[in-house]
């Protein structure tokens, strides 16, 4: 099963696209990240598995890679949180692939589930519309993303979050 997630780097005031690619396949059960990522972003595995726990889901129990493309582009940050969460349901059915394939996906994952602010919302949209993306992002962002062009309706609670 495998899936993929457009997000994006920063490097300085440039918006490069990355994607988020996910797969879950049988084998020795990991959670593996590859792609030059920085601290933060390896720690992103905790907050996913927090915020599944929180929402009553579990990982499968298999081998997940989760891939940041291109590898030879440093990414930071934890604006791959949401990427990498909507990958694996995505990747486990639970999304369907097709509903997140035309959009740019940044966001940070608390530990209950919730979306926390993130830095560079503007800019990733401003580039999300000059590649004919929408954008998902945490709705404290929403106004940011009107700003790049788009239309926002966000809603309170995190599409995440149990209800």
């Amino acid at each position: 099963m495998q899936a993929k997630v457009r997000s994006v780097a920063f490097q300085g005031i440039d918006v490069l696209p990355v994607d988020v690619q996910v797969l879950i396949a049988p084998g020795q059960l990991a959670f593996v990240m590859v792609g030059l990522a920085d601290k933060a972003v390896g720690e992103s595995r905790e907050r996913v598995r927090a915020t599944f726990r929180a929402l009553g889901l579990s990982l499968p129990p298999q081998r997940i890679t989760v891939n940041l493309s291109p590898a030879d582009l440093a990414k930071e940050g934890s604006h791959y949180d949401l990427p990498i969460a909507l990958g694996l349901l995505a990747a486990m059915g639970v999304v369907p692939r097709e509903s997140i394939a035309g959009h740019v996906v940044l966001g940070e994952l608390a530990l209950d589930g919730s979306l926390s602010r993130v830095p560079g919302v503007l800019p990733a949209a401003i580039a999300a519309r000059a590649a004919g993306r929408g954008v998902i992002c945490p709705a404290v962002c929403g106004g940011e993303a009107a700003w790049g062009g788009f239309t926002c309706a966000v809603s309170r609670s995190s599409p995440l979050r149990r209800r």
